[in-house]
């Protein structure tokens, strides 16, 4: 018997994404973001959130989607990984849900456009439901952490 989960649910497009609970410091609403000079293109820059800077990454652009106006519903998920905080822009993000360790699959090549690289598996919720799980070592390697390490205050 696998062991329980707790997800953090968001959208990119039509898509339904997983990122674990764990993993999550935060969920921010939209705020105003500075650029950094000489960045990958799907880093929009930084924030300042309560006295600390983090580099926030776009994940539409990251995963090659095409990117999207924001909206009252985009938000900014501030995920600990590796040591660093970084803050991912997305659709939306609005559930929490509980799921077994076994109800994830490998994942294929490809989910929606997005390589499975970055893919930690295919969550099955319902016959009409699947949950991309990400691989967030993957999402962040580590030539892209560190550059936006030197982004950190």
């Amino acid at each position: 018997m696998g062991e329980e989960i707790k997800v953090i649910v968001f959208k990119l497009g039509q898509e339904e994404y997983g990122i674990e609970v764990d993993k999550v410091q935060t969920i921010e609403r939209m705020m105003p973001i500075t650029r950094v000079p000489k960045t990958f293109s799907f880093v929009k820059g930084v924030i300042n959130l309560r006295g600390v800077v983090i580099p926030v990454i776009d994940l539409r652009g990251r995963f090659g989607l095409p990117e999207a106006e924001h909206s009252d519903q985009t938000r900014i998920i501030i995920v600990a990984a590796n040591e660093m905080e970084v803050g991912f822009i997305v659709d939306s993000a609005n559930d929490v849900i509980d799921l077994n360790s076994d109800s994830i699959d490998s994942p294929p090549d490809v989910v929606g456009g997005v390589k499975a690289k970055y893919l930690q598996g295919v969550a099955r919720l319902s016959d009409e439901r699947l949950l991309v799980m990400l691989n967030l070592s993957e999402v962040l390697n580590r030539s892209e952490i560190i550059q936006l390490e030197s982004l950190e205050g």
